[in-house]
Parts: C-alpha cells; sequence; structure tokens
C-alpha cells in the first residue's frame, strides 16, 4: 500500500528518502531489491527480520505486504528507535519492532514466521539454530554476507540444518554519481545473498 511518501506499489524506495544515523548500516537500494526478491513474499507473509538497522527491509516489506507482518529485531534502543521513525515516515501500522538481542530476545514473539531476514548479528549461527526452530516447513531464511567469515557462517548453517533450495547471490552494483564536474561510476561494497528453505 502506497504512502504519500513513496506513492508507488513498485519496491525500490530512493536511500535519501530514510532517516539514518552514522555508522548505522542502511541497506542500498538496489541490494534491497535483490534481497527482497530471495524473500519470496506472499500478500500476508510474516517476516521476522533480524538485525534490521536503519529498517529499509521493513518498511519496503510493510508497503509490499499491507495484510502482512514485519517484526523488525533490533539490539540497540537508539537504531530501534530510527526504525519507528522511518515506519512513521512511511505511515506503516504492521511493521512491530522489538529490542534485543537475537536469539535470545525471539522468544517475546508471538507471530511465527513464514519468512525470516537475518542482516547482522554476532552470534550467527546460533541465530540459524532459534529461527529454523519457530519456520514452518518450506519456511524461507535470506540472510547477508559482507565478509568471508559471516559467509562461511551462513553456509555452515544452511547445510547443519539441512537446508533445501539454497541460491547464493553477489552483487555487483555501479551507481552513477557527480565528482566535481564530471560523472563517474561508483561501486556499492558487494554482499552475498544467501536463501534457503527448510525441509518439509
Amino acid at each position: 500500500m502506497p504512502s504519500q511518501l513513496w506513492p508507488y506499489i513498485t519496491p525500490g524506495i530512493p536511500d535519501e528518502l530514510f532517516e539514518n544515523l552514522p555508522g548505522i548500516p542502511l541497506s542500498q537500494r538496489e541490494l534491497r531489491l535483490l534481497l527482497i526478491s530471495q524473500l519470496r513474499l506472499q500478500p500476508n507473509s510474516v517476516l521476522w527480520d533480524i538485525g534490521a538497522g536503519t529498517g529499509t527491509i521493513p518498511v519496503e516489506v510493510g508497503l509490499l505486504c499491507p495484510q502482512g507482518r514485519v517484526i523488525a529485531v533490533e539490539r540497540d534502543e537508539e537504531v530501534a528507535n530510527l526504525i519507528k521513525r522511518n515506519c512513521d515516515r512511511f505511515e506503516l501500522k504492521n511493521v512491530e519492532v522489538i529490542e534485543g538481542s537475537a536469539p535470545e530476545c525471539l522468544e517475546k514473539i508471538k507471530l511465527a514466521p513464514q519468512r525470516v531476514c537475518i542482516e547482522g548479528g554476532k552470534a550467527i549461527q546460533a541465530i540459524f539454530q532459534a529461527v529454523w526452530h519457530y519456520l514452518p516447513p518450506s519456511g524461507r531464511v535470506v540472510a547477508t554476507a559482507a565478509n568471508l567469515e559471516s559467509l562461511y557462517a551462513i553456509s555452515q548453517s544452511f547445510s547443519q540444518l539441512r537446508a533445501i533450495n539454497i541460491e547464493v547471490v553477489q552483487s555487483a552494483v555501479n551507481r552513477l554519481e557527480t565528482r566535481g564536474f564530471s560523472q563517474t561510476f561508483v561501486a556499492a561494497d558487494p554482499i552475498f545473498i544467501l536463501s534457503g528453505e527448510k525441509l518439509d
């Protein structure tokens, strides 16, 4: 459902429409689109977004799935409040922000997920084990890795949990930017997006 700030049904909200804080990750628009495509959302999907950062994914999914619910998990109070402010900017009522560290705080969530997005967390393998417990058969997990250690931990977790339909995509995005008097292409930091499903 479109908002006044983004009156379109297509995802891909420009980064500058989000409020942000220095040092807090913001998933760039093109990477967000790749990640959302891997979630395979339905109109009424329940999504847990763990390590929600600025809240770009909860906002995009909240707008895409007005009958669905998004649970954004963030451990830092200031960042959790940032997510709430971004949801308010886009007039969203179907996003709930849970402040706490995963996986310990996940037991507070009353709605079981059909989709889980893992965008961060030091205890990545423990988070995987915990969300797998809540996920129904054919439920889907999408996780991002910006470094080799995270890539290995996520790959190992999918293997240990016997996930099926595993996909791995690495982004390669260049944006046109003005530098002085010329326009040049600037590469966004590449990330890996890994997805897999729980066996029936």
